[in-house]
């Protein structure tokens, strides 16, 4: 149910008739009116649309800056190299920090720096102020709008339909890639790429005013309960020592053997998803002579079929063995990377279209199957290990955005970096497999 049910009764009044006593019947009226934490999955799931420009341009910039500024497309690889490592180092962070100072003020913040290293750019004319302004300041405010964020209102305002919650929200990156990609590709191609930079400053201011006003941090907040919950829960005191708190879990988790292979396997989700496909797909294709609008077009199709895959996979997770799901998707993500050389080609045919779709559909499936393994194995802590587990995917992202790079100066193709990602995946289904499920707790006797 998605709706609470509120009742109210009259108080029953005596009616005293020929000298008997009649009882009214209680008066009730139901009320029907959908529960606010679906408000703030609603307004959560706006914010990450808005901050997914930025998440949509990397791609777009490798040729244009290799064009007007000489830079190597291992240079720039460097740039989104360090973005996407700040991307989920900062994020075990800020999910401590929003235990400390609320979702709102954080998520505020994140959207302000990503909109302030974004428009920078602008001006750049230097390799180091990319670094600097695409690299650190947009790492550093993506980071802290990363998944820990959704997986943080998520465990906050749900106790059911956890999975299906965190599917929407996941997916809502990439309805936010769908929005801007097309937009940002056209800017890139007919105008410039600086106009396009200045798009995902706007983008990302203009969703603070929503964060702010409409955002709350807790259901206590407003008096309510989780939704699903039996009982009111109360909101937490803030919790001193963000970092401290962060590194203790971290070192913690890493004490156990599901942490690193989970850490393991979304390290090769990220390293083929936003380090490979995102990163290098539109100039692997322009390789081939595919115009870059048409390339970015196919990227923004990945998105719209990401929202179906990614919903799915989280109603799948509430039913299904979450190890299971991972297992299938890696795999069947590894078997269609060793075809992708094979279908690149200069306009798009069948073949490549089934590609994109499923490649959509599985694009982050891998991230409910993930969060429910984090609550599982931790937890209180899950969100703030799930961020450690989302470094590693983009720690792994960084690796091949910079890597592929180098191998297409080096080598002239992106052949092997396709044929190495499709390997990994195939490890990585084995490494879900191993898994071990944590024992349900035991109640006590009484």
């Amino acid at each position: 149910m998605l709706y609470g049910v509120t009742q109210t009764t009259d108080a029953t009044t005596a009616v005293e008739e020929s000298g008997t006593s009649k009882k009214r019947r209680p008066r009730r009226s139901r009320t029907l009116s959908l529960h606010r934490a679906w408000f703030v999955a609603a307004v959560t799931f706006v914010t990450i649309i808005g901050a997914a420009a930025f998440r949509s341009l990397p791609g777009l910039l490798i040729d244009p800056l290799n064009q007007e500024f000489g830079w190597s497309r291992g240079t720039i690889g460097a740039a989104v190299s360090i973005n996407l490592a700040l991307y989920g180092l900062t994020a075990p962070f800020a999910a401590a920090l929003m235990d400390r100072f609320g979702i709102r003020r954080v998520v505020a913040g994140a959207l302000t720096l990503i909109a302030l290293g974004s428009g920078l750019t602008y001006w750049m004319t230097a390799a180091w102020q990319l670094l600097l302004c695409w690299g650190l300041l947009v790492g550093l405010g993506s980071g802290s709008m990363a998944l820990a964020f959704a997986a943080t209102v998520t465990n906050r305002w749900f106790t059911e339909r956890r999975g299906l919650v965190t599917g929407i929200l996941t997916a809502a990156s990439a309805s936010g890639q769908l929005i801007f990609l097309p937009v940002l590709s056209w800017m890139v191609e007919t105008h410039d790429w600086r106009p396009a930079a200045v798009t995902v400053a706007l983008a990302a201011l203009a969703v603070v005013p929503f964060v702010w006003l409409l955002l709350r941090d807790h259901p206590a907040d407003v008096g309510l309960k989780p939704y699903g919950a039996k009982e009111f829960v109360p909101k937490p005191e803030p919790v001193p020592g963000a970092a401290r708190r962060a590194v203790t879990v971290l070192l913690k988790a890493a004490r156990t053997g599901p942490f690193w292979l989970l850490a393991g396997t979304f390290a090769i989700c990220g390293a083929s998803t936003n380090g490979l496909i995102q990163t290098h797909f539109v100039p692997a294709a322009h390789d081939e002579h595919m115009p870059v609008t048409t390339a970015a077009s196919l990227l923004a199709v990945i998105g719209v079929f990401d929202v179906v895959g990614t919903v799915a996979s989280g109603w799948f997770t509430d039913r299904f063995d979450a190890r299971r799901l991972l297992a299938v998707y890696y795999a069947l993500r590894g078997i269609s990377l060793l075809f992708l050389p094979m279908l690149l080609a200069p306009s798009v045919h069948p073949p490549m279209l089934f590609f994109i779709v499923f490649y959509g559909l599985d694009w982050v499936a891998t991230v409910p199957p993930t969060v429910a393994l984090c609550r599982e194995q931790y937890g209180d802590d899950s969100a703030i290990v799930f961020g450690w587990v989302l470094a590693s995917h983009q720690v792994g992202a960084a690796l091949v955005a910079f890597l592929g790079g180098v191998a297409r100066d080096v080598f002239g193709s992106y052949d092997m970096v396709w044929v190495a990602s499709g390997a990994l995946c195939a490890a990585a289904a084995l490494m879900s497999l191993v898994i071990r499920r944590r024992p349900a707790a035991v109640p006590a006797v009484a």
